[in-house]
């Protein structure tokens, strides 16, 4: 399994002004270094970093379980995680909300489950293994903002 940025074309998009899941232009802000998770390096914006605050929806379209909400992305060009193993920004809470997708883009229900961070790789490895899931969603415990999809390896 392997977690994924957020869809480049996306945030180049957002990062030129475009406009956001809602249509609007990203806010600016300054970063203090912690719970400002970038949702494309899947880091922590870094402290005294300038950072966007905007309205997501990583789904290919709008739909009844197509989520949408806040999240944060690096305001300069940041380099998209390609890393192996858990990312950064999924070891900084106790705990975040894990929910497995179709194929359909539909939540699988009784799949979501508020999962301790050192967890998350177990879980998610249960689910895939079931033929259904698709792809898994993580997402805060305490806020339910979108952190980033676990696929499977190829």
């Amino acid at each position: 399994m392997r977690a994924t940025p957020y869809d480049i074309t996306f945030v180049d998009h957002v990062r030129a002004g475009g406009g956001d899941a809602n249509g609007m232009r990203a806010e600016t802000a300054i970063s203090d270094g912690k719970g400002t998770p970038c949702r494309s390096c899947l880091h922590d914006v870094p402290e005294g970093a300038g950072m966007l605050i905007l309205s997501a929806r990583p789904f290919p379209a709008p739909q009844p379980y197509a989520e949408q909400g806040p999240i944060f992305l690096c305001a300069d060009q940041c380099n998209p995680w390609d890393g192996a193993g858990l990312p950064p920004i999924l070891m900084t809470s106790p705990d975040y909300l894990l929910k497995a997708y179709g194929h359909d883009d539909r939540i699988i229900y009784g799949t979501g489950q508020i999962t301790p961070a050192a967890e998350i790789a177990t879980y998610a490895n249960t689910l895939f293994a079931r033929a259904d899931v698709a792809y898994i969603d993580v997402r805060s415990a305490r806020n339910n903002c979108f952190q980033t999809r676990l696929i499977r390896d190829d």
